[in-house]
């Protein structure tokens, strides 16, 4: 039996985690693309530009929604998606300032 210690973890590293899993695969970069690129909250088109499956889509887009990336409004039998803007660039401003952190105690090393 597997114990869960996320718990131990900082919320923010937490949900920096999350954001970073939502990005680990290469249909969420793109669906992302598509819809910065549409700028306007998107339905059926996902599916029709990427070469996977409906379900497959619909799953890339759970995993992204879930992560706070995207949020979506469900229009009778279709669901239409934008990118959440204001999560976007906060969770942004967190992997800066990680990345600063980071930095600034490299140092040499091997």
């Amino acid at each position: 039996m597997s114990i869960d210690k996320s718990s131990e973890f900082t919320q923010e590293e937490q949900d920096l985690a999350a954001f970073a899993k939502a990005f680990g695969h290469p249909a969420r970069i793109a669906i992302l693309k598509i819809l910065a690129a549409k700028n306007a909250c998107i339905c059926g088109e996902i599916v029709e530009v990427l070469p996977l499956a409906q379900a497959t889509v619909s799953q890339h887009l759970k995993a992204l929604k879930e992560a706070g990336l995207i949020q979506g409004t469900i229009d009778g039998p279709k669901s239409c998606y934008c990118i959440n803007w204001a999560a976007f660039n906060a969770f942004k401003q967190q992997f800066t300032t990680l990345f600063s952190t980071l930095e600034t105690g490299k140092q040499k090393c091997c």
